[in-house]
């Protein structure tokens, strides 16, 4: 008879700046991977054409944000652009202890913030752009920004790009086929780390009694 090894989940987070593509890896490794559910962030910021609420983001005003915020309800939470985002604490946690894993798309001010709050459980990886030019042809061809809300996500990629080194690991986008199989290579090999395999004790102890 075999045994299954219990795992608690982990937090795979991806970062980077408007247009580098970690969106599209995270809705890639995502549609691959049964065991992976992605973590629905709230915001204040205005729903997009396309975007549904519940899937994309939870849409909410100010005054239930601020709310949130104040009943720690949210794991991180963070101001882009004028707008407010968060993480719900609750269906994290209960995913985690379920032996999920939740995959975020979050920037470098969450990323900080759950850090400090669950180090263990975090996997970070950094998307950087091939070059300058492929980021703004990338955010232009999303066709969902104004020229000044272009030029203000690109003023402010340099310093999101100065956080590479908080994470745990950075790829370039060159190919998005190629960067979604790094990403995928990288859960594999976190979800095997022996820290996070809770049952491994037993487990070992069950084969050496056998012995």
């Amino acid at each position: 008879m075999t045994t299954t090894v219990s795992r608690r989940g982990l937090m795979l987070v991806l970062s980077s700046p408007s247009g580098a593509g970690k969106t599209s890896i995270t809705r890639a490794v995502l549609a691959q991977d049964p065991n992976l559910t992605i973590s629905v962030s709230v915001t204040t910021r205005a729903q997009r054409p396309g975007e549904v609420d519940g899937t994309h983001y939870r849409f909410i005003d100010q005054a239930a944000y601020d709310a949130m915020v104040t009943k720690d309800e949210l794991f991180e939470h963070a101001k882009v652009f004028g707008n407010g985002y968060g993480t719900p604490r609750a269906p994290v946690e209960a995913a985690l202890a379920a032996g999920r894993d939740v995959i975020f798309d979050i920037d470098w001010q969450g990323t900080q913030q759950l850090a400090q709050k669950a180090r263990t459980d975090l996997v970070s990886v950094f998307v950087l752009p091939p070059t300058v030019e492929a980021l703004e042809q990338r955010l232009r061809a999303r066709a969902q920004d104004s020229d000044e809300v272009i030029a203000g996500r690109m003023a402010k990629a340099a310093d999101e790009m100065s956080h590479w080194p908080e994470y745990d690991y950075v790829i370039v986008n060159r190919d998005l086929d190629a960067s979604i199989a790094q990403v995928q290579a990288i859960l594999a090999a976190e979800r095997l780390r022996r820290s996070r395999q809770t049952g491994l004790p037993d487990f070992v102890r069950a084969l050496q009694d056998k012995l």
